[in-house]
């Protein structure tokens, strides 16, 4: 399990797999719906059934929610609000340019750290 001290991580002994990826989730997460967003207009439970298709993102409306006010207080993401035909209205969210920038960062400093740790669990690195 990983253990926040101060700006560091550490890992600690009997930790599980979960608390793992649930880190791993934390931390990248919000790039994956904001790549959810990159070509279309989605809303919120659109969003946790799209990512819930995807094995390992395991994820549910009290984490989206909350995370996609955060991604709209930060300027990353703009909202509309369309009536459905089945319900209430729903917040509709798309990317905005700012939010476009970030995906776009984000999509190379992770090649560069997904090869970086490939390389490390492949022991390529002398």
């Amino acid at each position: 399990m990983l253990v926040e001290t101060g700006t560091l991580c550490r890992m600690v002994v009997g930790g599980t797999r979960d608390a793992v990826l649930a880190q791993l989730r934390r931390g990248t997460l919000e790039y994956c719906v904001l790549a959810l967003l990159r070509d279309e207009e989605r809303y919120g439970f659109e969003l946790v059934k799209g990512l819930s298709r995807v094995e390992g993102m395991v994820t549910s409306e009290g984490t989206i929610y909350p995370l996609l006010s955060r991604l709209r207080r930060d300027g990353l993401v703009e909202t509309t609000w369309r009536e459905s035909t089945a319900g209430p209205p729903r917040r509709y969210y798309r990317l905005t340019a700012t939010g476009k920038d970030a995906l776009d960062w984000f999509a190379v400093e992770w090649i560069r750290f997904r090869d970086a740790v490939d390389l490390v669990l492949e022991k390529r690195i002398r």
